[in-house]
């Protein structure tokens, strides 16, 4: 149940020789400056690129991997840092080229590809810089810009030392008189098993004092992350924030926007749940916190060898090739299943290039934690299905359609547990909420946070000062938007804003698990209707990068420049809690 990163290089030495030669090829690149028109000279440049591509992912994904085990082992992050200043190198060194390919013209590089097969893989990335062109500069920009790439990731950086290296877990005491430690692995599991709400306020609080405690730095660091944005932003021309992440993958922002607008138009099922939930608990208030507790008392604990078990149970009915990728993601060696200290929060699937993908999880026997798995194996899947498919250019899917695959697991697992338990009253109310959490998790928490860093970016693209203040009064108007919810009654959730490490580390990644929960259950349901659907589903996980991902999603099916598949969302939870409330009336 750990990590054999042997797989990837059998000792550190094995590491260091990888590294030593990713130097020497990163310096080979330079001599290609001004050469790029020759056909020769081209494919020189594209051989080593392609090489290079493997090497450089490689090496990093090993790197960050023993870091992700331990956190607090500084010679681990210290190598991190070795790899990144690599890459900001290699950004510095190959300046030049995107400037000079435009320069040199799309004909003629359409001419090169058609004379050779190696650089075909290429073609679909070429095409895109040229679709970019506006927004790139000239070599002597550019290579100013990429000499302050490493500089531009520190922001993450610190985040990820106060969060995770420098943090300490709390031991509290409870009502009952026991001690227990609050970790950032085990509180939610803590808070849904809790039938004390002064336990509950405890638990709460000693996460999120954190946040609290350190309020100005973490504003100051996301203040950095903001700028950062606006920098790039200006320096590369583009209207705002959002659409300098949206437009190299030709995103329209109708998307972004349907997404919001569906969700913030269509709040009453959220006031519906939460008044179902206070009644049925009989609580006074409706604690953000206590959407954890289960609506009944099944309190099933599940071992990793179990739930691992149910999912592979559950995709029987689909093709041979589908479930093999899925026992293929799981394998021993490659998932490193429980909480340690210092280890990285939260769970990943991380898959370099030609690569067996790795899954990190913090499994804490819950039937949550089943989920995450399935979730997990599902990103690993596509990892597996992309390499077997695709050439090293376009094996790297974009996170726009990645959580198409693992919500779509998530779908398929929940349908199979209600459809085959001994369903008790206990069981399906337990399954309803499991199912309405996800929306509620995945579908609007999401999008309330894409709708923050949104109007966070735009609050700093005014010139309106960035402090803890400013940030935590977005978030305490949308959840009163949302929720109905006032967050100040809650010590410390106003710095929720600070809890979300995707926002420091990927902005504008959180409304693709919006966007892509939306895609994957319409394709569910296709596949529902009619099991040969499966290899639509299978066929969007081979396309790896080849296209744009919201045209990928629609040789699917689903058109998400439309508000039709997020409308089905809505539609779908309203159901499920007609359901749920008839259950809790039996």
């Amino acid at each position: 149940m750990k990590w054999n990163l042997t797989t990837l290089y059998p000792t550190l030495n094995d590491w260091e020789k990888d590294y030593k030669k990713l130097e020497e090829m990163i310096d080979s690149l330079s001599v290609f400056e001004g050469k790029l028109s020759d056909y020769d000279e081209f494919i020189k440049y594209y051989k080593i690129q392609k090489e290079l591509a493997v090497l450089i992912l490689k090496v990093y994904q090993y790197a960050a991997l023993t870091s992700d085990l331990d956190r607090k082992n500084t010679e681990n992050s210290a190598r991190v840092q070795k790899v990144a200043f690599l890459m900001s190198k290699l950004a510095q060194v190959t300046a030049f080229d995107s400037p000079e390919l435009l320069s040199i013209g799309k004909e003629t590089i359409d001419s090169f590809i058609a004379k050779n097969d190696m650089l075909k893989e290429f073609r679909f990335t070429l095409h895109k810089l040229f679709r970019n062109q506006e927004h790139i500069l000239d070599s002597k920009s550019e290579s100013l810009l990429a000499n302050f790439s490493q500089l531009t990731d520190q922001g993450s950086e610190v985040y990820a030392a106060l969060s995770i290296a420098d943090k300490v877990d709390k031991d509290v005491t409870l009502e009952d008189g026991s001690t227990i430690t609050v970790t950032s692995g085990n509180y939610r599991s803590l808070l849904a098993d809790s039938d004390s709400a002064n336990d509950r306020k405890i638990i709460f609080e000693a996460v999120f004092s954190q946040y609290k405690d350190h309020k100005n730095a973490y504003s100051q660091i996301y203040n950095t992350i903001l700028q950062r944005d606006i920098s790039i932003m200006k320096s590369r021309k583009y209207t705002s924030s959002l659409e300098s992440y949206l437009f190299t993958d030709n995103i329209p922002l109708d998307v972004y926007q349907n997404l919001v607008d569906v969700a913030r138009s269509n709040t009453e099922p959220i006031k519906r749940y939460y008044k179902i939930r206070k009644d049925y608990l009989g609580l006074d208030k409706h604690r953000t916190y206590d959407r954890f507790m289960n609506l009944e008392s099944g309190k099933t604990k599940f071992t990793f060898e179990q739930g691992k078990e149910m999912f592979y149970k559950s995709i029987e009915k689909f093709s041979k090739q589908f479930q093999d990728k899925a026992h293929s993601a799981l394998e021993d060696g490659f998932v490193d299943v429980y909480e340690q200290d210092g280890k990285q929060t939260g769970a990943y699937s991380w898959g370099a290039l030609d690569e067996h993908p790795f899954i990190l999880l913090n499994f804490d026997d819950t039937l949550n934690s089943v989920f995450t798995l399935a979730h997990e194996a599902g990103h690993s899947m596509h990892s597996l299905f992309s390499m077997e498919a695709q050439p090293v250019a376009t094996q790297n899917y974009t996170i726009f359609v990645a959580e198409i695959a693992s919500t779509f697991n998530e779908h398929n697992l929940l349908d199979y547990i209600i459809e085959n338990s001994d369903a008790t009253r206990e069981d399906k109310i337990q399954l309803l909420q499991q199912s309405i959490d996800d929306i509620m998790g995945t579908f609007y928490r999401q999008t309330l946070f894409a709708t923050y860093e949104l109007k966070a970016h735009e609050l700093a693209e005014q010139g309106v000062p960035i402090t803890h203040e400013s940030l935590s009064q977005i978030m305490i108007d949308l959840y009163k938007e949302f929720y109905d919810i006032d967050i100040t009654e809650e010590n410390g959730k106003e710095y929720v804003w600070a809890y979300i490490p995707h926002l420091f580390y990927t902005p504008f990644y959180v409304y693709q698990y919006s966007t892509s929960f939306a895609a994957s259950l319409k394709l569910y349901e296709m596949v529902k209707e009619d099991p040969k659907n499966i290899e639509k589903h299978i066929s969007l996980l081979k396309s790896g990068g080849d296209d744009y991902p919201v045209q990928q999603v629609k040789k699917a099916g689903i058109d998400l420049t439309t508000k039709e598949p997020f409308l089905a969302v809505v539609n779908r939870l309203n159901s499920l809690l007609d359901e749920l409330e008839v259950a809790l009336k039996e």
